[in-house]
């Protein structure tokens, strides 16, 4: 449904190793940088088009965080829902919702929520009904 999806940092090199250990539980891998991954990182899962960005702002002003923005990402098990949370946290993220079952959503739905070190709010989701 989209094509990208971008979000601002501070330090684009501590917030890519946040990003590499909240995303490898996810099968997501990091796929392009700007060569030294200093300015901008991107990721996807792989035999996708859609991707995941991550880099300095254009304009030259500091990254801020987006109120009520959120980031989700489809997780192939309960267990990569975990595995990614609790990755997260060990990057330097912060907790913003332990794992487990999110029934007013759906009744499948079960999901973990954190902040990257940058403070954007990330949401990892296992569905059954829905392949990740």
């Amino acid at each position: 449904m989209f094509s990208h999806v971008v979000i601002g940092a501070r330090d684009v090199v501590r917030s890519a190793a946040f990003y590499d250990a909240l995303f490898a539980p996810l099968g997501i891998e990091r796929f392009a940088s700007n060569g030294d991954g200093t300015q901008w990182v991107a990721w996807r899962r792989p035999g996708t088009e859609a991707a995941f960005y991550l880099g300095l702002p254009f304009d030259g002003q500091p990254a801020t965080v987006g109120n009520g923005a959120l980031s989700a990402f489809f997780a192939p098990s309960r267990e990569a829902v975990h595995a990614s949370h609790a990755a997260a946290l060990a990057a330097g993220g912060t907790d913003e919702g332990a794992p487990g079952p999110r029934p007013q959503y759906a009744p499948d739905y079960y999901g973990a929520y954190m902040r990257d070190p940058d403070g954007n709010k990330l949401h990892v989701v296992h569905r059954a009904a829905i392949a990740a």
